[in-house]
């Protein structure tokens, strides 16, 4: 999380028991609040995968009363997402409940769960015709920069006014030190480049994180073709293909166009939960279990 150390203060924390180090919770500090790390997709305590319950419920208090401590009013925390657990993993979901936190957003994420029976639809293999028919090729590896300075940073700028979340330095750092895990792959149509994706590969799941292509996306197939491989060749053992979220104005709208368009590949939507606590309710949690 260094590469924008300077846009958050860091107040990431460690849980341990009798030293050793069993939970972990990035975050950012911003006055008398801290934030599941705002400069991540998702958050709040992660554990091991032996954590059971009453070790979640410990970590959990531990954490609320440290915070109060520290000063430290309220805590928000945007949850991981169950389709990135390696193992089932709701303890939070009720650990949050028992401390009377409240739902300050939800946000959508299209899924497609590997073998839950539902394929492409026919006008998406339409574009794959198309794509076919043109000549298109697709191209994987850390290729960031044409994708980033010819199609991704133009169609940002151009039809909302924005940058992409990662820089075309910091997206090529992150990957230097992951280059398993983050992968470009861009269409290509004679030589030229007419579209792309970047991919985090958690393991569990596959994350689209950019998805962009040229004003000739809808007669090319471009963008059809690309996702059919992936969900269908490339990525085909992943247990889930996330596609993201399609939501705007803090989760309270969904950008209605690009939500069909994922759900034809088969995906469905998983709610991603942000909740906000009081520090000092920490005392809800002495009376769990019985």
């Amino acid at each position: 999380m260094e590469y924008h150390s300077d846009r958050f203060e860091d107040f990431s924390l460690l849980v341990f028991k009798d030293k050793k180090l069993v939970g972990v919770f990035p975050a950012n500090k911003d006055g008398d609040e801290v934030h599941s790390h705002q400069g991540l997709s998702y958050g709040g305590l992660v554990m091991g995968k032996k954590e059971k319950m009453s070790a979640a419920a410990e970590m959990y208090k531990q954490l609320l009363q440290f915070l109060e401590a520290q000063g430290i009013k309220r805590l928000h925390i945007k949850l991981t997402p169950a389709h990135y657990h390696a193992v089932p993993s709701d303890e939070m979901e009720y650990l949050l409940f028992i401390s009377e936190a409240t739902v300050t957003r939800v946000d959508v994420s299209s899924v497609i769960v590997r073998d839950g029976g539902l394929k492409i639809q026919s006008n998406r293999l339409e574009g794959v015709k198309k794509a076919e028919k043109h000549g298109l090729t697709i191209e994987e590896g850390h290729g960031f920069e044409n994708f980033w300075k010819e199609i991704l940073e133009p169609n940002l700028a151009q039809r909302h006014d924005a940058k992409p979340v990662h820089s075309l330095e910091e997206i090529k750092r992150l990957a230097a030190h992951f280059p398993k895990n983050i992968r470009q792959f861009n269409v290509v149509k004679e030589g030229e480049i007419v579209a792309g994706a970047t991919l985090f590969d958690t393991g569990v799941a596959v994350h689209v994180q950019y998805i962009s292509g040229n004003a000739d996306k809808q007669q090319l197939g471009s963008l059809d073709f690309l996702f059919d491989y992936l969900i269908n060749e490339r990525y085909k053992d992943k247990k889930h293909f996330d596609f993201g979220i399609s939501n705007i104005n803090n989760g309270r709208n969904i950008n209605e166009g690009l939500l069909y368009w994922k759900e034809t590949f088969g995906a469905r939507s998983i709610a991603c939960k942000f909740y906000s606590v009081d520090t000092a309710k920490y005392t809800k949690l002495d009376s769990i279990f019985i």
